[in-house]
C-alpha cells in the first residue's frame, strides 16, 4: 500500500481485517435475530394457531416496512456523522426488541415486536457497507462485501442450530430471549476497537497508486474507482442523483432486478425450510435447526464468499463477471434445489441441498461491490439504503408471505383431494386436527400440510431462475455503464472542490 497523504491516518491490513471481521460479527447477529423465526416458526404456528400467511407476515412485512423505510434517513445521516456509532446503537435497538419478542403472548403482540426488530437492524447494512467502502480499494471490495455478507449463511447457521436446540428443550419464547441480548455486547466492541475513517480513505490510496506506474494504478482505474476528489464539504449528493445512478442504466437495473429476485425467492423458501422438513420427514426442532444449520453454513457460506472472490479475480479482465458470475450460479442452481425439496428421505434432500447454495450465494459479493465501486464517496451509505428499501420492501417484506400463501393453498387443494369436507385452514387450524377428530382426519390435515407446502417451495424455488435472467441481462453494458459512472464521479469533482 501507497504512504498515506499527509495528514491521513494509516490503517494497517491487520486492523482493517479485524474492522472487517467485527462488522461480520454484527451481520451474522443481524441475522440470527431476523431470522430465527423461520426455525421456531413451526412452534409458534402450533402454539398461536397461525396459517403460514400469517407466519410469513412475522418474518416479512412486519419486519420489512419500517426497516425499509428508515434505511434511507438513516443512510442520509450516516453520509454527515459517526457511522460507528449509528451501528452500535442499532445493534442495541434489535438486541433488545429480539429479546422482547420472547415475551409476546399474542399474535399482535409479536407482530409489533418484529416490528421493533426491523428498525434496529435498518442502522446496519448502509453504514457498514460504507465504512467497508472506506477501508478497502475498489478492486478488494467484491471480496469484502462478500466476507461481509458471510454474516448471512453465518446468522442463519447458528440462529438454526441454537433456536432449534432452545425452541425443543425450553420454549420458543426463551429462543428469543437467549440469541437476542447478546447483541449488547457486539455492539460496545464496534464502539470501542472501531474508527471512523476519513470519507474516500481507501480511494485517495488508489489515487496514489495511480500516480506510480505499475499493475496497482492501472487495475484501480480499470476497477472504476470513484475519484476520491468528489469527497468534499457540504450535503451529500440527493437521493434522486443516487437513484439515477442506481437505476438509471440497464446493467444496474438489471443488477438490482436480479439481486432483488434472487432475495425475494431465498427469503420465501428459507422460512418455511425447517418447517418443510418438519412437516415432510416429522424431524424435531432441533435436529431440523441443526440441519439447516450446517447448510446455511456450509453451502451457503462457500457460495458468499466464493462470489466476491471469483469475481474480484475475473474483474480484472472484464467487469461483464460481475454479472456473469451470479447468473451462471442461480441458473446452475435451480433444478438442484427442486431435485432436493422433491426427494423421498431427508438424508438425500439434506445432501443434495449442500450443492446449490454454492451457485446461488455467489451473487452477494459482485452485486454490492459493483453498487459501492460506481458511487461516490458520500453516495455509498444511500445507494445502500435506497437498494435496500427496494429489495426488501418486495423480497423481504413480500417473499415469506406469498410463499405462505402457495403453501396455503396447495394444502387446501391436497385436503379437498383427500375427499375432506370444509376449509383446510378452518378445519386444521396450525395444520393439526382438532381434538377428538376422527382418524382419518388426524391423518389428512397434516398430509395435506406436507404436501401443501413441498408444492409450495418447489413453486417459489423457480424465481431463483429468473433472477439469473436478470443477471445475464445486466452483463450486456455492465462494463460501459460501470466506466460512464466513473465519468459522471471525475466530472462532479471540480464542481464539488
Amino acid at each position: 500500500m501507497p504512504p498515506a497523504a499527509p495528514g491521513a491516518p494509516s490503517f494497517s491490513p491487520a486492523y482493517r481485517n479485524t474492522v472487517l471481521w467485527l462488522l461480520v460479527l454484527a451481520y451474522t447477529f443481524n441475522f440470527i435475530d431476523r431470522t430465527i423465526i423461520s426455525t421456531i416458526g413451526q412452534a409458534i404456528k402450533t402454539d398461536l394457531g397461525l396459517t403460514d400467511q400469517q407466519l410469513g407476515w412475522l418474518g416479512g412485512l412486519s419486519f420489512a416496512l419500517l426497516y425499509t423505510t428508515l434505511g434511507i434517513p438513516i443512510a442520509r445521516l450516516a453520509e454527515r456523522t459517526s457511522r460507528v456509532n449509528i451501528i452500535a446503537i442499532a445493534i442495541v435497538i434489535w438486541s433488545a426488541f429480539t429479546a422482547l419478542c420472547g415475551t409476546a403472548t399474542s399474535y399482535v403482540q409479536l407482530l409489533l415486536y418484529r416490528v421493533g426488530v426491523g428498525v434496529g437492524e435498518a442502522g446496519l447494512s448502509p453504514p457498514a457497507h460504507s465504512l467497508i467502502s472506506d477501508y478497502f480499494e475498489p478492486k478488494k471490495r467484491a471480496t469484502a462485501l462478500s466476507i461481509y455478507s458471510f454474516g448471512i449463511p453465518l446468522g442463519t447457521m447458528f440462529g438454526a442450530m441454537a433456536g432449534g436446540w432452545i425452541a425443543e428443550n425450553l420454549s420458543w419464547q426463551a429462543a428469543f430471549m437467549v440469541v437476542g441480548l447478546p447483541g449488547v455486547l457486539v455492539a460496545i466492541a464496534i464502539k470501542v476497537f472501531i474508527k471512523e475513517p476519513p470519507r474516500g480513505w481507501a480511494d485517495s490510496q488508489l489515487a496514489l497508486a495511480e500516480e506510480r506506474p505499475g499493475d496497482l494504478g492501472r487495475e484501480a482505474s480499470e476497477a472504476g474507482a470513484p475519484n476520491p476528489g468528489a469527497e468534499a464539504a457540504g450535503p451529500p449528493p440527493s437521493i434522486l442523483a443516487v437513484s439515477k445512478r442506481l437505476f438509471g442504466s440497464w446493467g444496474m437495473f438489471h443488477l438490482a432486478a436480479g439481486i432483488t429476485m434472487a432475495s425475494f425467492a431465498g427469503y420465501g423458501t428459507g422460512n418455511y425450510a425447517p418447517a418443510y422438513f418438519i412437516r415432510e420427514f416429522g424431524l424435531g426442532l432441533g435436529m431440523v435447526g441443526l440441519l439447516i444449520g450446517l447448510v446455511g453454513g456450509l453451502s451457503n457460506g462457500a457460495g458468499t464468499l466464493l462470489g466476491g472472490v471469483l469475481t474480484d479475480w475475473a474483474g480484472k479482465r472484464s467487469a461483464r463477471w460481475y454479472a456473469l458470475v451470479p447468473a451462471i450460479g442461480l441458473i446452475l442452481a435451480t433444478p438442484i434445489y427442486i431435485y432436493a425439496y422433491t426427494r423421498d428421505t431427508w438424508q438425500i434432500a439434506i445432501a443434495v441441498l449442500l450443492i446449490p447454495g454454492i451457485l446461488h450465494y455467489t451473487y452477494l459479493g459482485p452485486t454490492f461491490g459493483v453498487v459501492q465501486n460506481v458511487m461516490d464517496t458520500r453516495m455509498r451509505a444511500t445507494a445502500v439504503a435506497v437498494l435496500f428499501f427496494v429489495l426488501n420492501l418486495i423480497a423481504l417484506g413480500f417473499g415469506p408471505p406469498f410463499t405462505g400463501w402457495c403453501i396455503d393453498q396447495f394444502a387446501r387443494a391436497a385436503f379437498t383431494a383427500k375427499g375432506m369436507a370444509g376449509d383446510f385452514l378452518e378445519v386444521c387450524k396450525g395444520g393439526l386436527a382438532p381434538a377428538g377428530a376422527s382418524p382419518e382426519l388426524a391423518a389428512a390435515c397434516p398430509a395435506a400440510m406436507a404436501e401443501g407446502t413441498r408444492a409450495g417451495i418447489v413453486s417459489n424455488l423457480l424465481i431463483y431462475a429468473w433472477a439469473g435472467v436478470h443477471y445475464l441481462l445486466a452483463a450486456i453494458t455492465l462494463p460501459k455503464d460501470m466506466a460512464r459512472a466513473k465519468a459522471q464521479s471525475a466530472q462532479a469533482a471540480p464542481a464539488a472542490a
